[in-house]
């Protein structure tokens, strides 16, 4: 018999097949891309509530499908599935309400008749929601609990995977995605909260682009007047990468591996060294607009901007949580990142750019640990009272960063940084007119302690699978439509097509490569204003995987 860990992460999905006899890894098999639209949780929020839950249900469960199906297991002998998301993808998964999730005051869920959902512990058979589509007769589906209902069993995983937890000096944890749940402890108070990173914090949403997969630039390093990549090889683990020069993009040195493209950590990288070795003088100016690190891979000024919205945001909702605690920043003993960021980025470079604070004197790098905290549960089912018990004492504060005049404040001076130049001083200042206390400056030598070197560290013996093309095409009548096209020209992900049939005509757009609410450029160029994305229904699932 089989057990498989799931975790649906805002940005994709990751699955592991696990022999329940040999307690060993199997296989594991990741998505480079989420099925619904957008670049974000709410985006994906968004599209449940505007287009329907069920399309959005429909598209999670059409997505784990094609993920059993790359585990090649029999359905048969699979005997439990742990699901850790955070609260709009569990929701989305098990079809459950979500409006409560998308309105903040209580007035407003009133008058809608919405009321908060208890998101506890659930344990139900998996053909509650496979019957038809992937049968399994002899498994049931674990969903660990949310802390409360915003606060999810990601945010929980992240605080019981590490150190966290146990931790008695102040400490912040952070679970690094294009939704950075976060955690900040201060002796048996916890407060958590999370930022909006966007996609570029994990490669996505910038020109060359791409989440953690083989073939991705993790990291770059200075070597002599070159610079050396490192890239994820096909079981994810980094190995030296080609030699190159960044202004012209000449190759001194080749590599077993070619790179495809460059993650988040990997342009987090490419930032910090430009800043340190010049080339950089003010943010978001590159030499010639523009650094070569391979074939047609080029990070811009444009990337720049990108990557500064996101750290800017991560950085914003750290010192928030200082500022609210209402403790002193001096006093932040530990650091702990955990997901494919946390993971892959140089600490010392995230620390100096503002994607960790640069005080802190000790840094913990952990790997994915929503999988994590699944894969134990999928292994031993008891370890799921263990977890209720653990929520069930954790009494956290949740800061909603989108109500908080702090972080709008530090983040105007982060936007200010990366997309204007503003210097240090005049950040400063800004800081002291808001009434809120200076940041020290960075540490000149802190502790870093990687633990592992991959976000899944152990992939299992059958090695790595990918879906690469979730291939599932949502459709919606377009009446009016003049057929001028623009609207498939407009579309950054070339993601829209307009087709006839039967005398009508239909707009069909790619699910994985849409970027939903934060884009609709096809919605506002089509001059008959006759693209409409709530009447996006799924179509077809092409067999190109």
């Amino acid at each position: 018999m089989y057990v498989i860990s799931l975790d649906l992460g805002t940005s994709g999905f990751r699955s592991q097949l696990i022999d329940l006899e040999k307690k060993e890894t199997v296989k594991t098999v990741i998505t480079m891309g989420h099925p619904l639209p957008g670049g974000n949780v709410m985006d994906h929020l968004d599209f449940a509530i505007n287009t329907g839950a069920d399309v959005a249900h429909k598209l999670i469960i059409e997505t784990v499908k094609e993920i059993l199906r790359k585990l090649d297991v029999n359905p048969q002998e699979i005997k439990r599935i742990a699901v850790c998301g955070n609260p709009i993808q569990l929701s989305l998964f098990q079809n459950i309400e979500i409006r409560d999730l998308a309105y903040a005051g209580d007035n407003k869920k009133r008058s809608l008749g919405v009321k908060d959902v208890k998101r506890d512990a659930r344990t139900f058979p998996a053909n509650e929601l496979f019957k038809g589509i992937f049968e399994m007769d002899n498994c049931e589906i674990i969903v660990p609990p949310a802390i409360k209902h915003e606060i999810g069993a990601d945010a929980l995983a992240m605080m019981l995977e590490t150190d966290f937890i146990h931790q008695t000096e102040p400490c912040l944890v952070t679970d690094y995605g294009t939704n950075a749940e976060m955690a900040l402890k201060i002796g048996d108070r916890i407060i958590t909260a999370s930022a909006a990173a966007g996609p570029a914090i994990e490669g996505q949403g910038i020109a060359c682009g791409m989440l953690a997969g083989p073939g991705a630039i993790s990291d770059v390093n200075s070597e002599g007047e070159w610079w050396r990549l490192t890239v994820l090889d096909d079981r994810m683990k980094p190995i030296k990468g080609p030699l190159v020069d960044p202004i012209t993009g000449n190759c001194i040195e080749g590599c077993m591996v070619i790179p495809k493209g460059v993650t988040g950590t990997g342009v987090i990288s490419t930032i910090a060294l430009a800043i340190k070795e010049g080339l950089i003088t003010k943010l978001p100016e590159l030499p010639n607009g523009k650094l070569i690190l391979g074939d047609s891979i080029i990070i811009t000024n444009k990337d720049v901007e990108e990557v500064g919205k996101a750290i800017g945001a991560i950085r914003a909702a750290h010192m928030t949580l200082m500022v609210e605690s209402g403790m002193k920043y001096e006093d932040l003993s530990y650091a702990y990142m955990s997901g494919a960021t946390g993971t892959y980025v140089d600490a010392n470079k995230a620390r100096h750019i503002g994607s960790v604070p640069g005080f802190v004197p000790n840094i913990v790098q952990f790997g994915n640990t929503s999988l994590g905290l699944a894969k134990k549960i999928a292994l031993d089912s008891s370890k799921l009272n263990e977890v209720i018990a653990i929520a069930k004492k954790i009494q956290a504060d949740h800061l909603m960063m989108a109500t908080s005049e702090t972080f709008k404040d530090i983040y105007v001076c982060e936007l200010a940084t990366w997309q204007q130049g503003m210097p240090y001083d005049m950040y400063n200042q800004m800081l002291d007119m808001s009434d809120i206390p200076g940041f020290p400056k960075d540490l000149d030598k802190v502790q870093i302690e990687k633990r592992v070197y991959r976000d899944i560290d152990d992939i299992g013996y059958m090695g790595l699978d990918i879906v690469k093309d979730i291939g599932i095409i949502l459709e919606a009548p377009v009446e009016k439509c003049i057929l001028c096209h623009k609207c498939e020209k407009e579309c950054p992900e070339d993601a829209v097509v307009i087709v006839e049939r039967e005398g009508n005509r239909f707009a069909n757009i790619d699910s994985q490569h849409c970027l939903g609410t934060s884009c609709k450029r096809c919605v506002t160029i089509c001059p008959e204003q006759t693209m409409n994305h709530s009447l996006l229904k799924i179509k077809e699932k092409k067999n190109n995987n």
